[in-house]
């Protein structure tokens, strides 16, 4: 299991420009084989920032991902945004346990 974390700082309005762009990537990536969890948020505490948490089956799933045309669709959108510090890491792990709530 591959988990993704990480964060984009941008410009005021970056994050607001790139929502559809980003709802786009979110949906069609849960969709992908070996995605089992994707999504992006705004930091409360940072307007500007956006997190990014992604949990995935395995390396290859991961791989798969960067060659998605989606992929290459959203890389087009971020590359024109405002970026002043980026972020994103991987990280592998065993399957987790539930802490609270659903599973």
């Amino acid at each position: 299991m591959i988990i993704v974390e990480g964060w984009v700082r941008m410009e005021a309005g970056e994050l607001d420009r790139l929502h559809d762009a980003a709802v786009a990537m979110i949906e069609e990536t849960r969709k992908e084989s070996g995605c089992i969890s994707y999504s992006y948020g705004r930091a409360l505490e940072e307007p500007d920032v956006m997190r990014i948490a992604e949990i995935w089956e395995d390396q290859d799933a991961l791989n798969a991902h960067f060659q998605a045309p989606h992929m290459a669709t959203f890389n087009q959108a971020l590359s024109g945004a405002k970026i002043t510090g980026v972020s994103v890491k991987t990280y592998t792990a065993e399957p987790g346990r539930t802490l609270m709530g659903e599973d």
